[in-house]
């Protein structure tokens, strides 16, 4: 599909099922050796099909084990294997490439991609930043399961996704580290982080594995966040629904390794220690944005708007401002009101206010409409439904409608969700 932001990110013809990486990094010189394994399916009948990749040099290609011709433009890897691929196939191209990997500047200015860092690299992927480090169909809505092994020098750790399920493995100076993702994951939810970190396992009351890496610099200013972390997620179940992955955690690198904090699938990533909200908000995300994707980057709100509904919530629970002293605030800021959160003018404004705080008002204003006890059934109705898939904002005014018949909602999505400027409000 061609996404209304990113029309150059995703790719048609086909969908991807697995991602096996092999990756090889040198903080010294910067430079990343990988491999690429992509398991998909044709949609179409293919003679010729695009991966997004930016930057480093390929090395070689091939399609189920043949050589298959290949040209690049911009971010666009063509590929043309020997055989045509007839819809409904199950085919793997094997791309070999070396380089050192790109920093991509968002159209918001924020930096994503391969990240250099003060003892390794951080990889962030959202929205387009996976194709700085391994080629694929970079578009939220084609997911797919993940197998990473990054080799790095003797001494480095490298975290990413899912289960540890290899490694640490030293041979010679070199160590690796092999990370299984058995969930659909998008690409920007992607992660590997290396450099130096002190890691903790441990285990939530009804034993779900929690790997915490923290950059030893920021270990003492964590550690009372973190400890939260189980507390977080037990409360996020009791309102979210189940849990939707196999383990979870957090990376905390240091505040000038990246700008921002991000999602990203498990275990999300902070710059330096997150404040209680913050890790409220990027573990919410594990439900809504991760487990529920996006269709395209037009539904960005329905991560953001839901994470910071979140937040409102768990103060509401906690002793802090109820959701709705929360909507009251946000109803007086003028940077709410820019545009509406289903339609941001452009990809610079997909993290902007409206999406985040503007989303959550469209969700505060549907609770006030169905009551608490059916806002509670959407939420996790709404995370089940599409438990691991992907969906967009008109499948969820179509649910929400769907849950609380009788209802009119008219009003919330002509003026909350889609309107331009501040509707009145008593």
């Amino acid at each position: 599909m061609r996404d209304p932001y990113f029309p150059k990110a995703g790719n048609g013809g086909y969908d991807v099922t697995h991602y096996a990486l092999a990756l090889a990094y040198d903080p010294g010189t910067h430079h990343l050796t990988g491999t690429a394994r992509i398991t998909a399916r044709a949609t179409r009948d293919l003679s010729a099909f695009d991966l997004d990749f930016e930057g480093m040099d390929v090395r070689s290609l091939g399609v189920d084990g043949k050589d298959a011709r290949w040209n690049r433009s911009g971010q666009e890897l063509t590929v043309r294997p020997r055989e045509d691929l007839r819809k409904g196939r199950t085919f793997r191209t094997t791309v070999r490439y070396s380089g050192t990997p790109v920093t991509i500047t968002d159209p918001d200015g924020s930096r994503e991609g391969w990240l250099r860092t003060a003892d390794g690299a951080l990889a962030l992927g959202e929205p387009t930043g996976s194709m700085a480090w391994f080629p694929g169909d970079d578009h939220p809505s084609d997911k797919a399961s993940y197998d990473i092994a990054v080799t790095v020098p003797k001494g480095l750790q490298a975290v990413s996704n899912g289960e540890l399920a290899a490694g640490p493995t030293t041979r010679g100076n070199r160590t690796t580290y092999t990370w299984h993702t058995a969930e659909p994951m998008a690409t920007y939810l992607a992660t590997v982080a290396i450099g130096h970190y002190d890691i903790s396992r441990t285990t939530t009351r009804s034993g779900l594995p929690v790997y915490v890496a923290v950059d030893p610099q920021q270990a003492a200013a964590s550690r009372k966040v973190l400890a939260k972390l189980p507390e977080i997620i037990a409360w996020e179940e009791a309102a979210f629904g189940p849990y939707p992955f196999s383990s979870t955690g957090a990376i905390v690198d240091r505040p000038e390794d990246a700008g921002y904090a991000l999602e990203t699938q498990n275990r999300p990533v902070f710059p330096g220690a997150p404040e209680t909200g913050t890790l409220v908000h990027e573990l919410a995300h594990q439900w809504y944005g991760d487990s529920v994707t996006p269709k395209s980057w037009r539904d960005m709100w329905l991560n953001e708007g839901f994470a910071t509904y979140a937040e409102w919530l768990w103060d509401e629970d906690h002793g802090g401002d109820t959701a709705q002293q929360s909507f009251d605030a946000n109803y007086r800021r003028k940077s709410a009101w820019t545009f509406p959160p289903a339609d941001p003018p452009g990809a610079a404004h997909i993290s902007d206010s409206p999406v985040y705080e503007r989303g959550a008002m469209v969700l505060h204003k549907i609770r006030l409409t169905v009551g608490d006890a059916a806002f509670r059934a959407i939420l996790t109705g709404w995370a089940a439904t599409h438990r691991h898939g992907s969906a967009n904002t008109a499948d969820f005014t179509a649910y929400v409608e769907k849950k609380a018949p009788g209802k009119d909602f008219d009003e919330i999505w002509k003026d909350w969700l889609y309107g331009k400027g501040r509707p009145a409000h008593e």
